[in-house]
């Protein structure tokens, strides 16, 4: 993973009127890292992404994207971008493979290198698995397949950084794993940044080397799978029978507790099982946790 800073917020505050819907977001991201942005409904997600894209202007603090304030954002970097919305249906009429080729050129000006050229639109197509409809006209695809489409119109130009909103929505088991490699491969190989937003914390923490949870503007848990899971819901839970009897143990360190058990027992442990702790735990824990302050700190106010 590379060293360079893609994402640097520092203080980031919004407000519309008399209400701060942001207060005081920071975070960091490097090159070639995959980011989630997890949070309730109205937690701040959208208002911060689109500060970051440049479409909309903040109300204080310091933001850098790719090395430059999106506010003051030119054509060139603007193009470094991709952006993948949560639904995208203009263009009906346009055949795939075409309209992919058309938007390309819209890159080729701005291309900094032979890795960063645009994608051909052949390739493309091949990458996000639409080859069998490359020359079909989008109004004839599945949701699914328009989904897969959505994902090739964001990365044509093999941007810098990319902003995923709810990307596999539609998608069944089969296209979710092949986006998750090709997301994988776009961190890994191209050193793509990634910025994910998702409600599905399964494919976050599959997919995130950090989490980032919002709750009503505030940034309230950042850190990996790991350490988010270990902050509050540090406990697995194993279960296993014995001699005909049901045990159950919860404990920090499962992998040692199996390892000795298998030592003092061996064969004789039967129906092993363990439960480890989950992101969606944690999740849900920081999200509670936070109203439950805010909820304390406006009886305060009004007391």
């Amino acid at each position: 993973m590379g060293t360079q800073g893609a994402l640097d917020v520092r203080g980031l505050r919004m407000r519309y009127g008399a209400v701060d819907v942001l207060h005081d977001v920071s975070f960091q991201a490097r090159s070639g890292e995959v980011l989630a942005l997890l949070g309730p409904n109205g937690a701040g997600k959208t208002t911060t992404i689109e500060i970051l894209e440049g479409f909309r202007v903040r109300s204080a603090g310091q933001v850098s994207v790719l090395g430059v304030d999106p506010a003051h954002g030119n054509e060139a970097w603007r193009a470094r971008l991709g952006v993948v919305l949560q639904s995208w249906r203009d263009h009906g009429k346009w055949r795939v493979q075409e309209l992919l080729a058309h938007l390309g050129r819209y890159y080729a000006p701005y291309s900094t290198s032979a890795v960063r050229r645009p994608w051909d639109a052949a390739e493309l197509v091949e990458l996000v698995g639409l080859t069998d409809h490359a020359h079909h006209k989008i109004r004839t695809l599945s949701g699914g397949q328009r989904r897969r489409l959505d994902v090739a119109i964001g990365i044509v130009g093999r941007p810098d950084l990319l902003f995923l909103d709810e990307p596999t929505t539609g998608f069944d088991p089969a296209a979710r794993y092949a986006f998750h490699t090709l997301v994988r491969r776009l961190a890994t190989d191209l050193q793509t940044t990634i910025l994910l937003t998702t409600h599905d914390l399964d494919e976050a923490s599959k997919l995130a080397d950090r989490i980032l949870v919002l709750s009503a503007g505030r940034v309230v848990a950042s850190g990996t799978t790991t350490e988010l899971t270990r902050q509050i819901a540090a406990q697995d839970e194993v279960r296993w029978r014995l001699d005909g009897r049901q045990y159950v143990e919860v404990t920090a360190e499962s992998t040692t507790f199996v390892r000795e058990l298998f030592a003092r027992h061996g064969e004789a442990v039967q129906e092993l099982e363990v439960r480890r702790a989950r992101l969606e735990d944690a999740y849900l824990a920081l999200v509670a946790a936070d109203v439950a302050a805010q909820n304390e700190a406006d009886l305060e106010v009004t007391r």
